[in-house]
């Protein structure tokens, strides 16, 4: 197998749905093994229920090797958590098979392999030995694991009493450091605060470079785009895409966009504006995403064209108001405002009935990840807003920065914007 961990060909998962198998005693077992050739002799096929069946995977084929990390991504119900647990044997394929070259690290979901009412020191060695770990060897990793998750003062209490984030901590720790080959990790870490994720994303990289495959879902594609350099996009069982990760997370994106009905492609309010409506002589109808071909997009490459456009109706003749847009990292960090006020060109004059503004920004300089855009819309003598979209009803709009050149190195843990800069070696010494 040389350097391929994992192996899936022509994988297919099938569900029975509907009618639930009522509780059965032994009387009912004898009784039934007893009338079966009866049964089968003289049944009828009219008034018999029709089982249903759904796929949940469907001719799944892929290869991992060892040292890969391989982003899973796709929406609710494609498949993913389906294959990590057939890949994990907690449940086996209706067809195809999967090979595994080395010892598998899952975690799946919150409490995956814990016992409740053992504590945390005694689920670390229960999960070691599960592993085929010697006592040993878990000793010599056990204080690195608290340490990582941080639960020190927790480690003899069980673990029943933890809330989530301790849980999946200590979780993701013992899964990362009992020397798995094989790491299957399925979108836990958002149960965790900010730095605890990125400790997490860090060690993930680690792992991957002590050439040990990992497998990661995730609905984050800034955090995929940053761990994985390959991806699969899985929709309805089956893949639609298999290659580099951000060219995998921009098809995936445009996907979901194509699903979404025209109407929604505009961020609007969640009830129609009234004609007849006289709270605010302005008010903001919703605003599109477009790039530089004037196509409506949530997806952009790094330093790429976008064009903010603003769709208004003014219910009595409005003299020059002025507009506002502002930039936001998905956590919540102020990128920038963009002030209409501040560029010569923008007098927009009077504004009556329904109409639209438009701002152009040529290249951003954004890092890739998701960004939130925030819209306003003031009276330009008193500064005070007439509309707003995406501030008091958190109505906001995402879009998603995605870079398909490997050698972009530069995340969000190097920051949010990317500033060009020239080193040089200089000649020159320093003044005292």
């Amino acid at each position: 197998m040389g350097d391929i961990a994992i192996r899936v060909e022509n994988l297919s998962k099938r569900y029975r749905i509907g009618e639930r198998v009522p509780y059965r005693t032994l009387r009912d077992t004898l009784a039934d093994a007893i009338s079966f050739p009866f049964r089968t002799l003289f049944k009828s096929k009219r008034g018999l229920p029709h089982p249903s069946y759904v796929w949940a995977l469907k001719d799944v084929s892929f290869e991992v090797k060892q040292g890969e990390v391989l982003g899973i991504i796709g929406r609710n119900g494609a498949g993913k958590t389906t294959l990590l647990k057939i890949l994990s044997r907690i449940t086996e394929p209706t067809e195809g098979y999967a090979e595994i070259h080395g010892r598998v690290g899952s975690l799946l979901e919150v409490g995956t392999g814990f016992h409740p009412e053992l504590t945390g020191r005694e689920n670390i060695y229960l999960n070691g030995a599960i592993l085929g770990m010697k006592k040993k060897e878990i000793d010599r990793k056990f204080d690195e694991i608290v340490a990582f998750a941080e639960v020190e003062k927790f480690i003899d209490t069980p673990v029943k009493y933890y809330s989530s984030g301790m849980f999946v901590r200590l979780a993701f720790a013992v899964a990362a450091h009992l020397e798995p080959e094989i790491l299957l990790v399925d979108e836990v870490l958002a149960v965790g605060d900010y730095d605890y994720q990125r400790k997490c994303i860090n060690k993930i990289q680690q792992l991957a470079g002590e050439e040990r495959a990992i497998l990661f879902v995730s609905h984050n594609m800034s955090t995929v785009n940053l761990v994985a350099k390959r991806a699969i996009f899985l929709d309805l069982g089956r893949i639609r895409k298999d290659g580099r990760a951000a060219e995998v997370i921009a098809a995936y994106l445009d996907h979901l966009n194509e699903q979404r009905a025209v109407s929604m492609s505009i961020m609007g309010r969640s009830t129609p504006i009234d004609a007849s409506d006289s709270s605010t002589p302005c008010k903001i109808l919703g605003v599109e995403l477009l790039d530089k071909e004037g196509k409506i997009s949530q997806t952009f490459e790094y330093n790429d064209t976008l064009r903010i456009r603003i769709h208004y109706k003014a219910f009595v003749p409005v003299n020059n108001p002025y507009f506002g847009i502002t930039l936001w990292t998905d956590d919540g960090v102020r990128i920038c405002t963009i002030d209409s006020r501040f560029f010569a060109k923008a007098d927009f004059g009077i504004l009556e009935g329904e109409g639209a503004v438009e701002c152009i920004i040529p290249e951003l300089p954004l890092v890739p990840g998701t960004y939130l855009v925030r819209v306003r819309i003031f009276d330009a003598k008193t500064g005070w807003p007439y509309d707003s979209l995406g501030w008091d009803d958190g109505n906001f709009l995402p879009f998603y920065i995605i870079s398909k050149k490997q050698e972009l190195i530069v995340n969000r843990y190097h920051g949010i914007v990317d500033i060009p800069a020239v080193w040089n070696k200089v000649n020159s010494k320093m003044v005292k």
